[in-house]
């Protein structure tokens, strides 16, 4: 069994958040407007952490950052702006997080280990930011559309890596696609259900939980109670 405290803690109590990575480095070697828009970006995410996205406003985050509203139209043109820009900051994690069951080789068993560790480590982590991004998709267009294609992209990649891997004889005949939307689907309620109030869930039965679903879906149920199979990818 993998070291819960080791895999998922972010340093931080649900007082408050562990920041999407936003800051730029090294701070001295840049302006002051790239630091004044990662500072909004920051505060953004900050504000979702403890406050709905219902509550968000260009005023309110402005005031919450400690800056004037005609600041933030230096940087964004608005709400939606600010919003996809932070999904594609958390959609850069989650792949990094997704890399060594979408990219990698050997044992596929084990690298979906991996890569549900760390799934849900970023999850865990950014949980409530997640929420926000699925929330906002029921109240608007724009928004709805931006989570379509974040979990397009995640049905992409996914569906790919079966069809590889039913290439490689690993994977039994199906269509990938539409097992590839249903599991990534499944990942999504179960992480923002977890992970996206406070208190936050434990987050191991959770990785365990999903890492089963996702094995026994793929590669049989005969490599549930380990961690590592005799399959091999090239």
């Amino acid at each position: 069994m993998r070291d819960s405290v080791s895999l998922y803690s972010d340093g931080m109590s649900d007082a408050g958040p562990s920041r999407l990575r936003v800051n730029p480095q090294p701070v001295l070697k840049i302006g002051k407007a790239e630091r004044t828009r990662a500072a909004i970006l920051d505060a953004a995410f900050g504000f979702l952490w403890s406050r709905p996205f219902r509550e968000m406003s260009v005023n309110a985050l402005m005031q919450s950052a400690g800056m004037s509203r005609s600041a933030f139209y230096q940087y964004f043109s608005g709400l939606h702006d600010l919003m996809r820009t932070l999904q594609d900051l958390l959609q850069g994690e989650i792949f990094a997080a997704a890399e060594p069951w979408i990219g990698g080789t050997g044992d596929p068993v084990s690298l979906m280990h991996e890569t549900m560790a760390g799934l849900v480590r970023v999850c865990h982590q950014q949980g409530p930011f997640v929420r926000a991004l699925s929330d906002a998709a029921t109240t608007d267009e724009v928004f709805e559309e931006a989570w379509t294609q974040f979990l397009g992209a995640f049905d992409d990649a996914g569906s790919a890596r079966i069809e590889a891997d039913q290439q490689q004889g690993l994977i039994p005949d199906f269509d990938p696609r539409p097992v590839a939307f249903a599991l990534n689907r499944l990942d999504a309620s179960t992480l923002i259900a977890a992970f996206g109030q406070h208190p936050r869930m434990e987050p191991e039965p959770i990785r365990e939980a999903l890492a089963r679903i996702w094995i026994a879906t793929l590669y049989g149920t005969e490599w549930l109670e380990r961690d590592s199979s005799t399959l091999v990818r090239t």
